[in-house]
């Protein structure tokens, strides 16, 4: 893809990067729409620091969870009344750091890492099995991540290869773990109309965010491209990583590299979205082999 040229004059030591598209048009081998890659670049097998892209994985094994029957997303499983759904859209009230909150559940959109490690903490309490062991047996061995663990917390503590996000990516864009209405809840806006600080892009109102996963909406500036559609769906972090998925136009990028998130990132991210965009045709895919 001539889109990912660019990240070879990006100043950093590693990346790699797969570009997914979905053809709707098409059935995979289970009946859903066939996902394939339309362009990589860089090692696929080399473990990178995904920091808070961990999040989206950890949210999946917590939505799991849910549907399995361990809790609810309405359950109030603290601080005070903060429930499920509040911790995984960051209206907990919690801080990014710290146990005391900062605001009522509901009130505002705060970034919190502290709310993700305590939804390990309710899992684990709830199923009687190690955050770690619930995401590898949930998430990871289905969808055959072999080389993604769990070596840190839950907030930002997964290691994982292009190979294995680029599997996660297709389940994004045709999922199969999770029940549609599931899918759905996680992937648009909860509780609209909260305002927040998005890290590194500043104050946003409204600072959209849905069960785990940043919806772009209309935030400027924003790590994604201008030509990205509102409903995009993804996570960044701060070790260099990015996933989104727009569901417009049926197309993931996948961002790995060995370079902290800064002005570098927020330089360069949003032409390279824009560039996959404009030259990732959607079109019918066949299922990867």
């Amino acid at each position: 893809m001539e889109a990912l040229e660019r990240v070879s004059r990006w100043p950093v030591e590693t990346v790699a990067v797969s570009v997914l598209g979905r053809g709707d048009g098409d059935e995979g081998p289970a009946g859903g729409s066939a996902v394939r890659e339309l362009g990589q670049t860089g090692p696929a097998q080399r473990p990178f620091r995904l920091a808070s892209v961990s999040k989206l994985l950890a949210a999946y094994a917590v939505l799991i969870a849910v549907e399995e029957g361990a809790f609810g997303l309405d359950d109030e499983v603290g601080p005070g009344p903060a429930t499920v759904a509040q911790l995984l859209a960051h209206a907990s009230g919690l801080p990014f750091e710290g146990e005391g909150p900062r605001a009522a559940p509901g009130a505002r959109r705060i970034y919190s890492n502290a709310g993700f490690d305590r939804l390990g903490e309710v899992l684990t309490g709830a199923t009687g099995i190690a955050f770690a062991d619930y995401l590898a047996e949930s998430v990871f061995r289905p969808l055959g991540m072999d080389g993604a663990q769990l070596v840190g917390p839950p907030s930002h503590g997964v290691t994982a290869t292009l190979a294995d996000l680029r599997l996660f990516a297709a389940e994004l864009l045709a999922p199969a773990l999770l029940s549609p209405a599931t899918f759905a809840a996680a992937t648009t806006v909860a509780f609209p109309g909260l305002a927040g600080v998005l890290p590194g892009f500043g104050r946003q109102n409204p600072n959209d965010w849905g069960l785990g996963f940043e919806i772009r909406g209309h935030k400027t500036p924003h790590w994604t491209g201008t030509a990205n559609s509102p409903e995009t769906f993804g996570h960044f972090g701060q070790a260099g990583t990015f996933l989104w998925v727009d569901p417009v136009v049926g197309l993931a990028c996948v961002t790995l590299c060995d370079r902290d998130f800064g002005e570098w990132a927020r330089q360069l991210w949003p032409p390279l979205s824009d560039d996959v965009l404009a030259s990732a045709r959607p079109q019918a895919v066949n299922p990867s082999p």
